[in-house]
């Protein structure tokens, strides 16, 4: 979901350089801005007790991301941190709630984008039951080349480590190193050079 950023911009939003390891916002605090990321990378994470991090998602330029605070008035379910250098664009929440008022098409496009997230971690919650990793792993990379996320648009070559895919589906690294070597044998993907393409 991306609205236009002359449109934020027009509505009082300004941009934000976000420095590579910096935390935009921090679960369980309040929300007080929509945020789009214009340039760079962030992940959505939460951080378990002992300070294992569970990647919620991996946001890329044009998204939206910490959203589901704008429309409940909860407290931030994750937290957000700069993958790299980035920039993101913001908007005050109040002005965030006047815009979507006035514009009941991005409204709906909301709509459209909360549903396809409930029916992504439905998807995962649904492999993650059946403790096969492998099927956790086709299911999580099935998702994203539907979405056309995560996947250069020209060659196929998946965009997420092995780290970050371990990280979204809470196995260990070595576990989906191994799985994604088996699902090469078997033909359900193609790892060339390191690299991992479906």
């Amino acid at each position: 979901m991306m609205i236009d950023i002359d449109l934020l911009l027009a509505w009082g939003a300004a941009f934000k350089k976000i420095p590579k390891g910096n935390t935009i916002f921090s679960e369980g605090t309040s929300c007080s801005f929509y945020y789009q990321l214009v340039s760079g990378q962030v992940r959505w994470l939460n951080i378990d007790d002992e300070g294992k991090e569970f990647t919620q998602s991996i946001v890329e330029p044009g998204e939206c991301f910490g959203e589901l605070p704008l429309f409940d008035d909860e407290p931030y379910v994750a937290t957000a941190v700069a993958n790299e250098d980035s920039v993101v664009i913001r908007l005050h929440k109040p002005t965030f709630d006047q815009l979507i008022k006035e514009n009941i098409d991005i409204h709906l496009k909301f709509t459209t984008l909360l549903a396809q997230k409930v029916r992504f971690k439905i998807l995962l919650l649904k492999s993650l039951a059946c403790h096969d990793p492998e099927i956790m792993i086709s299911a999580l990379l099935k998702y994203f080349k539907k979405e056309h996320k995560n996947f250069c648009c020209d060659c196929n070559q998946l965009k997420l480590t092995r780290q970050q895919i371990a990280d979204m589906t809470g196995l260990r690294v070595e576990t989906v190193i191994r799985s994604m070597r088996h699902m090469h044998e078997k033909g359900e993907l193609r790892i060339a050079k390191g690299k991992v393409y479906c």
